[in-house]
């Protein structure tokens, strides 16, 4: 009897064996899975944020007071083969009806990333053009950015572009240059080439955009450099001249330059750009697809446009507390008689570095009115996740 309970007890011991040697060699499988998983891609990366406005207008006749949910926007990024970096930005708000507030793709991308000298992206992703127009929203430190990148950079372009938020479908190289002893690159360079017509939209025209820039960084946090932009904006469609009615595809150029400089660290901004520009602009944006259609030429606007913005943000208390002002001009045609200027302070206050409060003045001169000036007022909430 003894010894069938002592047989029991050993092969019972050499079940439990087996048993844990299966499920180790099964883990170690498991893991080699995972590990090979991990080596061809990465975890992806959830990140998005919000922005919540109140705005209000008082201007003679006009004013106004609104809320609204300026931007919702939500982004997966993550790595391929350690070496290509993916980016997908979606965007919710406004409405479904217009090319400008309907929910959309704004970002899809894919970047060569083994050499800082030579990347590579495809997609579509930020025009390479300004300072100011790849920042995050929140970053620029104010509830929008300047009105000549708004204007020249391809958000509410002046050309009738449906808002693209500065972006296109194309290919860009870029790269860092000239390493001091620190590591840090001295010379940085980017330049593409796009179908020049916004956001989620094929080519029209057939004529590529070529854009690029090059900045130099003589000390940390500083960047001086310009900016080129050579290209065109095209529809299909219809359009009158006189008496005489014609259709097929029409374009405007689009000559663009901008001459930047920038100091940034932890709390401080001081930004200033000029941008030109020379082409035409249709009559309508394209707020919908019947927009599209309408080839008609603005020739009030004219083919000139120019502006200048200064802003600066500065620290009251460190990580918490900022003040700020700007200086923001935009002549729509190219003179004073078409000037827009907006004078603007605020203050800006963190919470944490995830949650922020704006809050701003600005006083407008706007020269196209014939009650040249007014004011608004600006409260801004961003919560970043």
């Amino acid at each position: 009897m003894k010894k069938k309970y002592i047989i029991a007890a050993v092969a019972g011991a050499l079940a439990l064996q087996v048993n844990a040697a299966e499920e180790a060699e099964a883990a170690v499988t498991e893991a080699k899975k995972e590990l090979k998983l991990a080596d061809v891609m990465s975890k992806p990366k959830i990140s998005g944020y919000l922005i919540g406005n109140y705005n209000a207008t008082f201007q003679e006749g006009k004013n106004s007071n609104t809320f609204s949910i300026r931007l919702i926007r939500l982004t997966m990024t993550g790595r391929i083969l350690n070496e290509f970096e993916y980016k997908l930005q979606g965007q919710l708000n406004g409405n479904s009806s217009t090319f400008g507030e309907s929910p959309r793709m704004v970002d899809m991308s894919l970047e060569w990333l083994r050499h800082k000298e030579f990347k590579v992206k495809i997609g579509q992703f930020k025009r390479p053009f300004t300072f100011e127009n790849p920042m995050n929203p929140i970053d620029i430190g104010f509830n929008s950015q300047a009105q000549t990148v708004l204007k020249l950079a391809g958000f509410n372009d002046r050309t009738g572009e449906q808002s693209s938020s500065g972006r296109d479908i194309g290919v860009q190289v870029s790269g860092d240059l000239l390493p001091n002893s620190n590591g840090r690159s001295l010379l940085h360079y980017e330049v593409g080439v796009f179908n020049g017509q916004g956001i989620n939209r094929k080519d029209v025209g057939n004529q590529k955009d070529v854009i690029g820039g090059l900045w130099v960084s003589p000390i940390k946090g500083m960047r001086i450099g310009g900016f080129g932009w050579i290209g065109s904006y095209a529809r299909t469609g219809w359009w009158s001249d006189g008496m005489l009615e014609e259709s097929g595809t029409r374009k405007v150029s689009r000559y663009r330059y901008a001459i930047s400089a920038e100091y940034k660290d932890a709390d401080w901004q001081i930004r200033s750009e000029y941008i030109h520009n020379t082409g035409g602009a249709f009559k309508t944006t394209a707020n919908t697809s019947s927009d599209l259609n309408d080839c008609n030429l603005n020739g009030k606007l004219g083919d000139r446009a120019d502006g200048v913005y200064v802003a600066c943000v500065a620290p009251i208390i460190r990580g918490k507390l900022r003040v700020k002002a700007r200086y923001d001009l935009y002549r729509q045609s190219g003179d004073w008689a078409s000037a827009k200027t907006i004078y603007k302070a605020g203050v800006n206050y963190l919470f944490c570095k995830n949650l922020e409060i704006q809050t701003e003045y600005s006083l407008v001169n706007d020269r196209s009115l014939v009650n040249h000036n007014y004011s608004m007022a600006d409260v801004q909430f961003s919560v970043r996740f």
